[in-house]
């Protein structure tokens, strides 16, 4: 009795190998998609370029054989430059966040000489908290069947039979 309980005991040893055997096979493909999946969006900073370039000493024609086409540029006020970079991470099933943002803006004068260069980071992002899941518009609301059925009649209406020639391009 003591060898068929033996021998029994090395079967049920062997099931459950394979079950843990499973279930760490199972973890291990599926931790993958718990990890955050981190993307660079625009400019890809390169320390080492930013820090040459130097006020009252680099143009406009020097800065961008340097850095590169800025992300934006002013349209009113002080000539300035941005070189905007994002690192964001996103989970399965929510949406991206910023891990890392900088921003470095290059101002110039009037001649196009550097004045001065600043750099931002993620301190100076705004977060936006929409106002509900609605846009608001000017003029009166409509419903559904106001949609479906408010131009019946009206499409045309003002041709028929009062215009010359009475057809659609007026012949």
């Amino acid at each position: 009795m003591n060898a068929s309980m033996h021998n029994a005991g090395t079967g049920n040893s062997g099931w459950r190998r394979l079950r843990g055997a499973a279930l760490l096979a199972m973890a291990a493909t599926l931790l993958p998609a718990c990890t955050a999946i981190r993307e660079s969006r625009g400019y890809i900073v390169d320390p080492l370029l930013v820090d040459v370039i130097q006020p009252r000493i680099d143009n406009q024609q020097s800065v961008e054989g340097t850095l590169g086409r800025p992300t934006f540029t002013s349209q009113f006020g002080t000539p300035t430059w941005y070189y905007v970079s994002s690192i964001t991470g996103q989970r399965p099933f929510s949406r991206p966040r910023i891990r890392e943002h900088s921003v470095l803006a290059v101002q110039f004068d009037e001649a196009g000489r550097v004045t001065n260069v600043e750099r931002s980071g993620v301190d100076k992002v705004v977060y936006l908290d929409p106002n509900g899941d609605k846009t608001p518009t000017l003029g009166r609301e409509r419903g559904f069947l106001e949609d479906l059925f408010g131009n019946i009649g009206q499409v045309g209406g003002a041709g028929v039979g009062g215009g010359p020639g009475g057809g659609p391009n007026g012949q």
